[in-house]
């Protein structure tokens, strides 16, 4: 199991448009230390960091100032799950989860594809899947990595809410069984406190934190928890006057097109 910390934080991108001086601030002194072996979930509305500060983590965006250390003084291995799913569009399921695991680990991807609901799917191509199928195979391959650090920027989105509770309780059992740390991005309040160790809730506007809770809860959760459901209310008072993502569910949902980037990064 590894940790991170995080010192001071900030990210400021170019102004935009013609005219504009003023810089805009996503991130603004964000200052964490993260546990070996937590799950830590962040929530916020759009635009206000949280996949940059998932790819600050990974070592993915250099434009940032402060620093990231790591416990052990080691480069943990990292796998990421992006909001795009990045699958090599040319290869099957079962062929994208290979690619970056060692010889003879068919056996495991296939209990992995089990795992996220994909059995029976593995050698379907990439644009045979729904979207959210191919958010499920793109975590099935990170978690076929081992990874030291697990980063998910929303791997559960589009799905319909029975089959999103099953596969929160199977990522929790992962969890449980493998203990990588896991820093994980969400819109929704009760995936962040139904799964996570953790929640940190980025603020609109300052990009500060606005909220860091600790949640001694034991799985399986229930939001009929009394200290569950104080969490839930405490996480909608603060996002009153958040905007409201859209997200479909994966019935209706289309694939989106595959970048021709999609493998420049699995894991790290």
């Amino acid at each position: 199991m590894i940790g991170l910390t995080l010192e001071g934080i900030t990210r400021r991108f170019p102004a935009e448009g013609p005219g504009e001086t003023t810089e805009k601030t996503v991130l603004q002194d964000i200052s964490l230390a993260i546990e070996p072996g937590a799950f830590v979930t962040v929530v916020g509305p759009s635009g206000v960091g949280k996949t940059t500060l998932l790819r600050i983590i990974a070592g993915l965006d250099h434009g940032f100032q402060g620093r990231v250390a790591w416990s052990e003084n080691r480069q943990p291995k990292i796998g990421m799950v992006f909001q795009e799913p990045r699958l090599a569009p040319w290869l099957s399921v079962i062929d994208n989860l290979l690619l970056i695991a060692a010889p003879g680990a068919r056996a495991e991807a296939l209990d992995l594809l089990d795992l996220v609901e994909l059995a029976g799917s593995e050698n379907a191509l990439p644009r045979q899947l729904s979207g959210g199928m191919q958010r499920r195979a793109a975590l099935a391959r990170a978690l076929l990595a081992k990874p030291d650090l697990l980063l998910l920027d929303e791997p559960l989105i589009s799905l319909d809410s029975t089959r999103a509770e099953r596969l929160r309780s199977h990522l929790v059992g992962y969890w449980q069984a493998r203990k990588p740390t896991i820093v994980m991005v969400t819109h929704d309040f009760v995936e962040a406190v139904e799964l996570s160790s953790r929640v940190i809730a980025l603020a609109p506007e300052s990009g500060r934190i606005a909220l860091d809770r600790t949640i001694p809860l034991p799985h399986p959760r229930r939001v009929t928890d009394p200290a569950e459901a104080a969490l839930l209310d405490e996480l909608r008072d603060l996002a009153r006057d958040w905007p409201a993502p859209s997200h479909t569910t994966e019935e209706g949902e289309a694939a989106p097109r595959a970048s021709n980037a999609a493998m420049r990064l699995l894991t790290i």
